[in-house]
């Protein structure tokens, strides 16, 4: 991008000094060498991709074309397409990706564009006979021909000197004139050039929601893949959170005091021993349910034991 940059510069600098001096030789040098530069990328560049590839894609038929003017001849009848080389200027565009964005809306918004400006033609071409046909007589100069016409209308659509310049001569000799000329600077100066704001803002705004998407949807693949499974307070990666090896601070307290109570359920796992899912949204109250369950089998393992237990 340093070389396009750089090369642009001498290229406007060639402009503003004498053809024999000095610097104008420096220059031409810097050009020679920018260009021989540009030659070797776009040489490396085609066998590396591939010709079918390389001409693919845009920027890089955009490249070939600006480089291959810069190499006509500086005589003759097509020395005036060297005044192209500065164009080159332009491949600074693929380099920064906020003015490529610009150049991608501004293409894709074409269809759009186009359908605008057909209908602006049509709206032109029907003013311009009308013109022709009311003013052609007494305002030659101006619609004396459809051409002339065109040209005139253009001019008004552009708000200079619309007013004092073609109007108002021309309202002096048809007072009523600006019942046709107000109408059409509204339309075509205001409504139609607004028109194509929007279709570029809307073609804009579309890439944008398109390139949202394309990033947000592998964050939430992601997230949805690698998430770990969320767990009750108190639980951790190793503890078991249902079967036959659940463990729950009562079952261990019953397990130290009374052995034989709980021997016959080593094969299977209580349900209400088994912790809550997270997601059943039970939450707080079945945490407290389970506990005074706990609590109750307890006692009533404990009054076991107390009844079995020998007299003294």
């Amino acid at each position: 991008m340093a070389v396009i940059v750089i090369n642009s510069i001498t290229i406007g600098l060639e402009t503003a000094v004498h053809g024999a001096s000095p610097m104008a030789r420096i220059l031409h040098l810097l050009d020679h060498i920018a260009l021989a530069v540009f030659v070797g990328e776009i040489a490396i560049k085609i066998p590396a991709m591939g010709p079918r590839r390389f001409f693919s894609s845009g920027w890089n038929v955009f490249d070939f074309l600006v480089v291959a003017v810069a190499l006509v001849p500086g005589a003759g009848p097509l020395s005036v397409l060297r005044t192209l080389r500065i164009l080159r200027l332009l491949r600074v565009i693929k380099f920064l990706p906020s003015l490529r964005r610009v150049v991608e809306a501004l293409m894709l918004s074409l269809p759009g564009i186009s359908a605008i400006a057909v209908l602006m033609l049509m709206i032109f071409y029907v003013a311009a006979v009308m013109s022709t046909a009311m003013f052609g007589q007494a305002f030659p100069d101006w619609f004396g021909s459809l051409g002339k016409s065109l040209y005139t209308l253009f001019q008004i659509m552009t708000l200079e000197s619309w007013s004092m310049g073609i109007v108002r001569p021309v309202m002096e000799h048809s007072p009523w004139a600006w019942a046709f000329f107000v109408p059409f600077i509204l339309v075509s100066a205001f409504t139609m050039l607004n028109l194509f704001v929007a279709v570029i803002v809307d073609t804009m705004g579309q890439m944008d929601a398109a390139g949202q998407e394309e990033t947000t949807d592998p964050q939430q693949d992601e997230a949805a893949g690698t998430a770990p499974a969320q767990s009750r307070p108190g639980e951790g990666p190793d503890t078991p959170v249902s079967g036959a090896g659940a463990s729950h601070p009562a079952r261990e307290e019953i397990l130290k005091t009374n052995p034989e109570a709980l021997a016959g359920d080593e094969g299977r796992a209580p349900a209400r021993l088994a912790p809550t899912s997270p997601g059943t949204g039970e939450g707080l109250t079945e945490l407290l349910a389970e506990m005074r369950a706990l609590r109750a089998e307890v006692a009533a393992l404990r009054a076991q034991h107390d009844d079995g237990a020998p007299q003294r």
